[in-house]
């Protein structure tokens, strides 16, 4: 998550007016959603992935690091989703006999389970292009702008914040008990891990309480104020979103209507 962080404020993109990006990212996402096709999805993604790591200037293994996350999740849930048990082979594209019933996926079934996968990692990929080039304090001052509840925005900023706090704790740990042989064989890094988990909330609790009070202590009443940046602000960002969303919704009512919404 630092490094997340760390390529978000060493962006190409991130003089960029933060509300272009957020406009941009969201429409896409609800676009995607809404199209429900297997093609969209690789479109966006497509298109997606090219902005971030062509303009941004994100390594393109890192992208697709961080794109490995979601994907060995998804790789879980769609295999649940075209695989089922039947208690006969009609209408089986694969299937394998196991105690009398069958465990095999429908044309139907895997057609759901890649439009889902695709899906999934288009909207995926629209979060990366924000994230990966918009700091966080910049999404949270373009959230307010847009008139959310300021509670929610503050809630966000610190649990944001104190992620860090929970991961700086659990690393600091981990190196001490790495200097300590605490993960020389199986049976001893069990231990403590063991160890590490149950320890490591009421450390993070405590430092976040600490750096809680400090914020009290130097006028914290509910709102964090930072100074804004001056962004590059035009309508080319605000353009182009809508062009290429508008080209995407074009696409997807074509095909739906060449496909009937199959695929």
């Amino acid at each position: 998550m630092q490094n997340i962080d760390k390529y978000a404020y060493t962006s190409k993109l991130k003089q960029q007016d933060p509300m272009e990006k957020l406009t941009f990212s969201m429409m896409t996402i609800c676009v995607c959603l809404w199209a429900d096709h297997i093609l969209i999805s690789i479109a966006v993604l497509l298109i997606m992935s090219w902005v971030t790591i062509r303009k941004g200037r994100t390594p393109f293994p890192v992208f697709m690091k961080l794109l490995l996350v979601p994907m060995s999740f998804l790789v879980i849930g769609v295999f649940t989703i075209a695989f089922g048990i039947f208690y006969n082979q009609d209408n089986l594209v694969l299937s394998f006999p196991l105690f009398g019933v069958y465990i095999g996926a429908t044309k139907i079934g895997i057609i759901t389970a890649t439009r889902l996968f695709f899906k999934a990692l288009g909207s995926v990929a629209c979060l990366y292009y924000l994230s990966l080039s918009t700091p966080m304090v910049d999404i949270l001052s373009s959230l307010g702008k847009l008139k959310c509840p300021k509670l929610l925005v503050e809630l966000m900023g610190l649990i944001y914040r104190f992620i860090f706090v929970l991961l700086e704790t659990a690393d600091n740990m981990f190196v001490a008990q790495s200097s300590r042989l605490g993960y020389s064989d199986i049976r001893t890094g069990f231990r403590s891990m063991g160890a590490l988990a149950a320890t490591l909330f009421i450390r993070a609790y405590k430092r976040s309480d600490d750096l809680y009070t400090a914020l009290e202590a130097r006028g914290y009443d509910g709102e964090l104020n930072v100074l804004e940046e001056p962004f590059q602000k035009s309508l080319k960002g605000y353009i182009a979103a809508f062009i290429v969303n508008f080209i995407l919704i074009a696409a997807a009512l074509y095909l739906k209507g060449i496909t009937g919404g199959i695929f």
